[in-house]
């Protein structure tokens, strides 16, 4: 998996690419957190590039979701394929993230 971030507006955009797994969600956590610790709180997470998420990657997902939201940040997720939102409905995930189709719709929902 590669993980890249860049900041917009107010958001750090977290772009994934290829899979997200107990092999390397450890490597997302840690990213998540490092920009939780430069106080920046509103994430949004692009999953464009994403081909497939396990139940890992969905823990690091709703960890830090929590995190954001003591902190009174935004965590918003974009660009979920259609197999990877499937995973997403199952868990019951569609429920608690804010989820949009494009990155510029989450965006300009600041």
């Amino acid at each position: 998996m590669e993980i890249k971030d860049e900041k917009v507006n107010s958001f750090t955009v977290v772009g994934l690419s290829g899979k997200l797994d107990a092999s390397n969600a450890g490597m997302l956590e840690s990213k998540l957190l490092s920009i939780l610790d430069k106080n920046e709180t509103n994430i949004l997470v692009d999953f464009q590039s994403l081909d497939y998420i396990s139940s890992s990657g969905l823990r690091v997902l709703l960890f830090t979701a929590k995190k954001i939201k003591e902190l009174k940040g935004r965590f918003l997720l974009c660009s979920l394929a259609p197999h990877i939102k499937e995973v997403f409905e199952i868990a019951g995930f569609t429920a608690i993230f804010k989820i949009f189709a494009t990155r510029d719709e989450a965006l300009s929902a600041e």
